[in-house]
């Protein structure tokens, strides 16, 4: 079995997906060996059994929906397990681009360790959007299990989702350069477009996300929120995508895009179904037609 990335993604996400799925092989002096597979929520049936239902999130309570932009999440942990718990894998969400070889990140020394991922910067614990792991030590991983768990109100979801319930000796760290937060540099391997308010395909499109309601920094933030969706709905007063502050990471993203309609990896057709659907910006086209060829 050849070693893996993963790109775990939802109906809302696909472009996104299909864009990092392209850029993995384009970006690759080693694309023969390992394979990229993209896992959807489409064909999880135990996270669309729980639509619906209350789960632990923050200590704070919530309604799981399978229509929000970061369902898939929970797939994250699947990876061990389609592997039989061989080999290694990468796993990255679905707005995640390699800018470099991930297939350095696959045969980089793990010196014993579990999985590999970034801090995240801040207090509330690590990064597990991009992990190498090594399959064979990731046993106790029961994707299906512990999500249900959230409903059973044994686990937290984002003690889960920050990595909290791994023992710490198990971890290795990776650079920031794997999952640079929003950052393109020079020495940037793995582009992270993480803040849902600026994602470049999304601009100009009405929010279709949750926010956290529970802040650590700010609390009248977190009850205004609250009384914002209890009031207006899960989207309600929510607004619009913003643009990118970053111009050279919107014309990277078009730039794949672009690459990927010419060759046919994504058709003009399912473009504009999503761009009808608003999960891709209306002005997708224009974008593409004003954004310059990638160097090769």
């Amino acid at each position: 079995m050849k070693d893996c990335v993963f790109i775990h993604t939802n109906h809302r996400q696909i472009v996104g997906a299909l864009v990092s799925e392209y850029s993995l092989r384009r970006n690759s002096a080693h694309g023969d060996k390992f394979d990229v597979r993209i896992v959807d929520t489409k064909d999880s049936p135990f996270l669309w059994a729980r639509e619906g239902q209350v789960y632990q999130r923050g200590g704070i309570k919530r309604e799981w929906r399978m229509d929000d932009l970061q369902s898939f999440t929970p797939l994250r942990f699947t990876p061990p397990e389609i592997m039989g718990y061989q080999g290694r894998a990468v796993v990255i969400d679905p707005d995640v681009f390699a800018a470099g070889d991930v297939h350095e990140l696959l045969t980089r020394d793990m010196r014993g360790a579990a999985l590999m991922c970034r801090p995240r910067g801040d207090s509330k614990g690590f990064a597990s959007s991009v992990m190498l792991l090594d399959c064979a030590k990731l046993t106790g991983w029961r994707c299906e299990e512990q999500f249900n768990e959230m409903f059973e109100f044994k686990r937290d979801y984002m003690d889960w989702m920050f990595l909290k319930l791994e023992p710490r000796e198990t971890m290795g760290m990776l650079e920031a350069e794997w999952n640079d937060f929003d950052r393109l540099t020079p020495k940037t391997r793995m582009l992270h477009n993480t803040k849902r308010w600026t994602q470049p395909w999304k601009t100009g499109l009405p929010v279709d996300f949750r926010p956290s309601e529970k802040t650590h920094r700010f609390a009248p933030l977190g009850w205004f929120r609250r009384a914002r969706r209890q009031l207006f709905g899960d989207y309600g007063m929510l607004g619009r995508y913003r643009s990118h502050p970053d111009p050279n990471q919107e014309m990277f993203f078009f730039g794949l895009l672009r690459e990927c309609v010419e060759k046919g990896v994504i058709s003009e057709d399912m473009l504009r179904d999503q761009m009808e659907r608003n999960h891709v910006r209306h002005d997708a086209f224009e974008v593409i037609d004003r954004t310059p060829p990638l160097a090769a």
